[in-house]
C-alpha cells in the first residue's frame, strides 16, 4: 500500500480519535477516540508570536498512545487567526481543512483552501496558513513521524492550568525541539486576504 494512502486513511480515522491517557512509547495500542477526546493542552502565551489557537486536542503520538510513525491532532482556528510561517525538517504533514475557509501560502506558491481541501506539506517547505472566512476552521495536522509532538508538548500546558510567557527564543527552541523551524518573516504576500 503506497505511503500516502496509509497517511490518506490514519487521517480519516483520526478525525475520529482520541487519546484519554498517555502512555509510553513501547505500549502503543490502538483506540477509538471522539471528536472532542485527546489529551487537552493550551498553547502558551508567546512573545511576539501569534498562535492560530489557544487549544488543541492531540490525538496520537508517542506520549499519548505510544505511536511511533504518526504524530496527530485537531484544532479550531478562529476567523482572522494564523499558523505563523514555519517548517517541519524530516517530516512531511497533511492538514485537513473541515470547515472554514483559509489562504495558505505553501513555499512559493498561494492557495485558498475551502472546506474538505487537504494541505500536503513535504518536509522542508515552509507553510503558513490563515483564517479568511466568517467561521472557526476545524482542522486535522497529520505528520508522518511524530517529532513535532516535542514542539507542542513544550510550547503548551495541560487543559485548566495557566502557562508563563514564552519568550520567542523560547518559541524558537521549542521548534528546535520538534525537528521544525520557526520563519523569521512571513514572505511577502502576493495576495492580502
Amino acid at each position: 500500500m503506497p505511503s500516502v494512502f496509509r497517511l490518506l486513511v490514519a487521517l480519516a480515522l483520526a478525525s475520529h480519535l482520541t487519546v484519554p491517557t498517555p502512555v509510553r512509547a513501547e505500549d502503543t495500542r490502538a483506540l477509538v477516540l471522539q471528536k472532542d477526546e485527546g489529551e487537552a493542552r493550551i498553547r502558551r502565551p508567546r512573545e511576539g508570536v501569534a498562535s492560530p489557537a489557544s487549544e488543541f486536542l492531540l490525538k496520537i503520538g508517542p506520549r499519548t498512545n505510544g505511536s511511533k510513525h504518526l504524530l496527530v491532532f485537531t484544532e479550531e482556528v478562529a476567523p482572522g487567526a494564523s499558523i505563523p510561517r514555519h517548517r517541519h525538517h524530516g517530516q512531511d504533514e497533511i492538514l485537513l481543512i473541515q470547515t472554514g475557509r483559509a489562504h495558505v501560502w505553501l513555499g512559493d506558491k498561494e492557495y485558498d483552501a475551502q472546506p474538505g481541501a487537504l494541505v500536503f506539506i513535504p518536509a522542508d517547505t515552509w507553510i503558513r496558513l490563515k483564517n479568511t472566512g466568517k467561521e472557526n476552521i476545524s482542522l486535522v495536522a497529520i505528520w508522518n513521524e511524530p517529532n513535532f509532538e516535542e514542539m507542542l508538548l513544550c510550547g503548551s500546558i495541560p487543559k485548566g492550568q495557566t502557562g508563563t510567557l514564552l519568550s520567542r527564543e523560547g518559541v524558537k527552541d521549542c521548534y528546535h525541539h520538534g525537528d521544525a523551524e520557526l520563519g523569521s518573516a512571513p514572505p511577502p504576500p502576493n495576495k492580502n486576504p
